[in-house]
This record gives structure tokens, C-alpha cells and sequence, in this order.
């Protein structure tokens, strides 16, 4: 079930009618039993993926929190890791693994056919099988009591607003709402629709809307070249950016509706001014996971200089696996991690630059650039692609006009369109920009009454026209 469908449409006002009329104490049910429909609406047989990974990371937190012993705490942990990872492994690396494994061995001149299975991803598995593991790394750490309720924490893990694409949450946040008394909150819930109209705005207007563009360019890469690639790099950047952050937008909002606050997950990122100020605003519940339980375990900057530039690079490269199994996410994380070091290494300089108004300007500009460029290795579909775009993209680049003019007829973008495009844009990034400043719901409430709701009917309508016809996109992180 997608949130741009017609059947969440339904879905969605019926499970919050019925929410807030049940008492208190069957509410967890309800959302447990809805966020378990929302989840087989994809593929009924998979709920037993979701529930395994629930029962056993459920039972170890209980066990690690009775255990004396470290050693067996430490066994109970890395039995419950092994068996989650275990899952994720099969489902989205293994074909990748023995695959990689065949072609280093072929390159040694030793034949070997590898066996690789045709398994359907689950959809979300990569965030639930984190939120699990979170959990149960935080009562070994003794952060968190283990939750005893089964329920609430299957609730905790299942809850459908973010169980597909995030926020990542942490149960230190998310448990107790799902198990506080709480009264119906109008001002909460009319904030939860307003962003989530926002969200819809993001996805359906914006990135639905540049997706085809993209989708035709990288489908045939070997048809293009010069400003046509640079046009669509631009609208990719743009495209996941709206299609990701509109799902967090949707899926907070959402959440709302039920009393209950999810972690901000981006923070207008593209305005950053640094690489590290971009991970600090880009999916913001994945960044601060590996985080808490990679980069500071294996040391974080409490150590050599060196020791920590291969921290970074180690965490960066894990978060390109995390995202896909091909080389070419592998490459992406590289790409930030190498990024980060040379940016701390050279952060004396930088700092002072930084600090002048030009600097802050050519900071935020290369940055941008630098993350456009990085993700061609994540939508490539191979290395090889990722090369053809970079060695063709400034083709013609010395005659800039027929350069410009090439590139737009090339994709068919008329002048109109052209127009129409960058006033999609221009709206995202006002917005945006205005979000540094603090929260722009927050900002609209106080605007006269007409003020806001000409923008909030204007958003709207832009949707409804926007909106394909009988037709919900996907978003794009259901594949990772």
C-alpha cells in the first residue's frame, strides 16, 4: 500500500476514526494489526520475515537484560545479530556476495558457477531490521530498559507510517508513545496534515514530475551526451531528494494524526556548506544509526588521525552497501567518506574561508555540485555508466550556446517547460531555505488566515493536477 494511493486514502481515515473512538488500552492493537495489513498489502508471506526478526530480537532483549554474565550477554547479542543480519544477507546480498566472489575468482583464472537465488526484496526490510537491532544493541549497552510487552513492542518495530522507508526510530523515543495515555491533540493533527500535504507536494508535483526525464536519459544512456546529462544529474539530485524526504514528510505527518512525534529525518540538506553539515541534514535517522553503532564503536575521532580517517571511510563504505548490493553504492559511500577526509584534513583552511560571505557562498556551491555529481554512482545501473556520463557530459561544452540549446531539445524540455520546472523548484527551495530559519508550519500558522490558506489550497491543487491519473508511484527507497 502506497501513501500516494487510493486505497491509503481509505485506509488511513478509518484506522484514525477508529483510533481515537477505542479506549486507551486497545489502541496498540490497532495499530499493530493496521501496521501488519499496511505491510501484507505488498506480499502476504513476508509478514513472517517482520515477526521472526520481532520475536527473536524481542526475546534476546529480555535475555540480555536478565543475564549476569558478560560473556553471555555478549553471546545472546551477537546470536540475535547474526540471525536479523542473517535474514537481510540472504534477501539482499547473497546474490551480490557469491556473484563478486565468482568474477575475483575468474580474474585469478579459477572457473567457479555460482548458485544465486530469485528472491523478491521485502519491502522496508533494511529500516526494520536496523530498528531491531538498535534495540537490542542499546540493552546491552544498558541505555534501555527491555521492553516486557510483546505487543507494544511489536508495535514499536511494525508502526506503519515509518515501518517501509523510516525515519529509522529509537525506542527510547517511539516506545513510550505507543504506550502513554494521550487525548486527542487538533493542533498536532492539523500540523500532521499540513505536512503531510507538504510531503505530497514533494513526491507527486516535484519528483514524479522530473522522475520520467531521468528515467528515459539513464534507460539509454548511449543516446545522450552533454548538458542532456548534466540536466538530468540535476533532476535526479532533486528527484530522490523529493521522493525520500515526501515520504518522511508523509510518514511524520501521519504519525501525528495519532499523537505521536517521529524523528526529523531531513533538514533541508542541499543548503549545507559542508559534506559533514550534509550528512547532518540528510536522512537524518540513518546518518546518527551508523553513527551510534559503527563509527563511534570503532572509535570515532578518539584516536589517531589516521585511525579516524579510516573510521569514516569504513562507515561511509558500509552506508553504500546498506543502500544497495552493486559496487556502484559501494563507489557512493567511497565518494563521501574520501570527501569527509579531505574536508576535515583541510578544515583549518576551510574554517576561515567559511567565515566571509563569498566563502560561505562558494562553500554551499561546491558542495551541492559535489553531491549532484555523487549521486550518478548511485543511479547508474553500473560502473560502466557511471564512466560514460563523466567522459561525455562536457561534450561540446566549448560552444555554450548550441551546448545549452542541445541539451534541453535533447530531453525535450521547451522553453515553456522550461519555465514551468523552475517554478516547481523555485517553491521547493523558498521553502526550504525558509526551514533554516525554523519550522515553516510554525511560520504559516502565524500568517493571516487568508495568506495561509491561499498557500495551502494552492499546494493542494497543484497535487490533485499533478497527480497521475489511477496510477501511485512507488517511492524510491522501497528498493533499499
Amino acid at each position: 500500500m502506497l501513501f500516494n494511493s487510493f486505497s491509503f486514502a481509505i485506509f488511513l481515515p478509518i484506522v484514525f476514526i477508529v483510533y481515537w473512538l477505542i479506549p486507551q488500552r486497545l489502541r496498540w492493537g490497532l495499530l499493530l494489526i493496521a501496521s501488519y495489513y499496511f505491510y501484507m498489502s505488498w506480499n502476504p508471506k513476508y509478514i513472517v520475515l517482520i515477526l521472526g526478526t520481532t520475536f527473536v530480537s524481542y526475546i534476546t532483549g529480555i535475555l540480555i537484560e536478565r543475564e549476569k554474565m558478560i560473556y553471555k550477554k555478549k553471546l545472546y547479542l551477537i546470536c540475535s545479530i547474526i540471525l536479523c543480519m542473517g535474514v537481510l544477507f540472504l534477501f539482499k546480498y547473497f546474490n551480490f556476495f557469491v556473484i563478486s566472489v565468482s568474477d575475483i575468482l575468474s580474474s585469478i583464472s579459477i572457473k567457479w558457477h555460482p548458485v544465486t537465488l530469485k528472491l523478491l526484496l521485502p519491502v522496508g526490510i533494511s529500516f526494520y531490521t536496523f530498528q531491531t537491532m538498535s534495540y537490542v544493541i542499546d540493552v546491552y549497552r544498558g541505555d534501555i530498559k527491555a521492553e516486557k510487552h510483546f505487543g507494544y513492542y511489536a508495535t514499536f518495530i511494525s508502526f506503519f507510517p515509518q515501518l517501509v522507508a523510516g525515519p529509522i526510530e529509537r525506542s527510547e523515543n517511539l516506545l513510550p508513545q505507543i504506550k502513554q495515555r494521550c487525548q486527542f491533540d487538533e493542533q498536532k493533527a492539523s500540523d500532521g496534515l499540513k505536512l503531510m500535504l507538504w510531503g505530497y507536494y514533494k513526491k507527486v508535483v516535484i519528483a514524479d514530475t522530473l522522475a520520467p526525464y531521468v528515467d528515459m536519459v539513464y534507460g539509454q544512456l548511449k543516446y545522450y551526451q552533454g548538458f542532456a546529462l548534466v540536466i538530468v544529474i540535476f533532476f535526479f539530485s532533486l528527484q530522490i531528494y523529493c521522493d525520500f524526504s515526501g515520504y518522511s514528510d508523509i510518514a511524520i505527518g501521519t504519525a501525528k494524526l495519532f499523537g505521536i512525534d517521529l524523528m526529523k529525518n531531513f533538514d533541508a540538506p542541499y543548503f549545507s556548506k559542508s559534506i559533514k553539515e550534509f550528512w547532518k541534514r540528510w536522512h537524518i535517522s540513518l546518518s546518527t544509526w551508523f553513527r551510534d553503532y559503527i563509527y563511534i564503536p570503532l572509535g570515532g575521532n578518539k584516536c589517531s588521525k589516521v585511525r579516524h580517517y579510516i573510521n569514516l571511510l569504513v562507515t561511509f563504505l558500509v552506508s553504500g552497501l546498506w543502500h544497495g548490493a552493486e559496487w556502484s553504492f559501494i563507489y557512493w559511500g567511497g565518494v563521501h567518506g574520501a570527501a569527509q577526509i579531505i574536508e576535515d584534513f583541510c578544515n583549518p583552511v576551510l574554517r576561515n574561508f567559511r567565515e566571509k560571505k563569498m566563502g560561505k557562498l562558494l562553500s554551499w556551491f561546491v558542495v551541492f555540485i559535489f553531491c549532484n555529481l555523487s549521486w550518478i554512482f548511485f543511479r547508474s545501473e553500473s560502473l560502466a555508466d557511471v564512466a560514460y556520463i563523466f567522459e561525455h557530459m562536457l561534450c561540446n561544452v566549448t560552444q555554450p550556446l548550441m551546448y545549452l540549446r542541445n541539451g534541453f531539445n535533447d530531453i525535450g524540455i521547451s522553453v515553456t517547460r522550461l519555465i514551468y520546472l523552475a517554478t516547481l523548484i523555485a517553491i521547493l527551495a523558498v521553502v526550504d531555505f525558509i526551514s533554516l530559519n525554523g519550522d515553516v508550519i510554525k511560520k504559516i500558522n502565524t500568517q493571516n488566515i487568508v495568506i495561509r490558506w491561499c498557500f495551502y489550497l494552492l499546494i493542494a491543487l497543484m497535487i490533485v493536477l499533478f497527480a497521475q491519473k489511477g496510477v501511485a508511484t512507488e517511492f524510491v527507497y522501497f528498493q533499499f
